[in-house]
């Protein structure tokens, strides 16, 4: 599914200036999209516009052609907000009770327990996971909204650099093989570059550059190392910091 934003912006409640403002932007289906930017220029409101969490005030917002509603896209914000009573697969089927999809079941949900490597752990509680198992039953319960539309808020911000790593190249493989189209904050400049086909660079006089990334697929971690990344990194600090 393709996601469009025309003309974009929204105003707090009880703020006087725009958070967003005019925004516009294309993602083609199964894109890859990077959005980054300094703090307050945005970037999770937008993402809570198209899920449908705030209003969109002025402009539109369009989800293969249509105004999103519920269920229209997966949104996981920054902490993975698992329920702390229910168990690892009970967490993720969570979202089928919540819609009452029955197009999905609990065979289903083992199945991709066992492809990410977890089903010994599915009637684990949250608090007996690592922070990496955490975030991969999170998705696994977004991927279950049965959107083909992902909004991935900072999901590996509070991840040391190793397990990182390590949900990078777990999040490339399965986005591989599913083809979602995925738009996905981050503040770690490696990280966009490495995982996405184009980023968005949201300024403070809110305006948007668009910086494609022309680097070959299949991709690993190992990538962060080429001279291309580093180059892209530095052209990306220096327009950042120029600001």
């Amino acid at each position: 599914m393709s996601v469009c934003l025309e003309n974009v912006s929204y105003t707090y409640p009880g703020e006087t200036k725009p958070v967003i403002f005019n925004f516009s932007a294309h993602i083609e289906k199964g894109e890859f999209v990077s959005l980054i930017g300094k703090s307050g220029t945005g970037k999770s409101t937008l993402l809570k516009l198209i899920a449908g969490l705030f209003p969109c005030e002025e402009g539109i917002i369009s989800v293969n052609g249509k105004t999103p509603g519920p269920g229209s896209v997966g949104y996981m914000p920054q902490r993975d907000l698992l329920l702390p009573w229910r168990t690892v697969i009970d967490n993720i089927m969570l979202p089928l009770e919540v819609q009452n999809k029955r197009n999905l079941t609990k065979a289903d949900a083992e199945e991709w327990l066992k492809r990410i490597g977890l089903i010994r752990w599915k009637n684990a509680l949250p608090k007996q996971l690592s922070g990496g198992m955490r975030q991969r039953v999170a998705f696994l319960r977004t991927l279950f909204m049965g959107s083909e539309v992902l909004l991935l808020d900072e999901p590996f911000a509070a991840l040391d650099a190793l397990t990182k790593r390590e949900m990078h190249d777990w999040l490339l493989s399965t986005w591989k093989e599913l083809d979602n189209t995925i738009l996905f904050i981050t503040h770690d400049l490696e990280e966009a570059i490495l995982l996405s086909d184009k980023i968005l660079l949201l300024h403070a006089d809110h305006k948007v550059e668009e910086i494609i990334v022309d680097l070959p697929r299949p991709r690993s971690v190992d990538m962060v190392y080429w001279p291309e990344v580093q180059t892209y990194r530095k052209t990306i600090e220096k327009k950042i910091a120029n600001e």
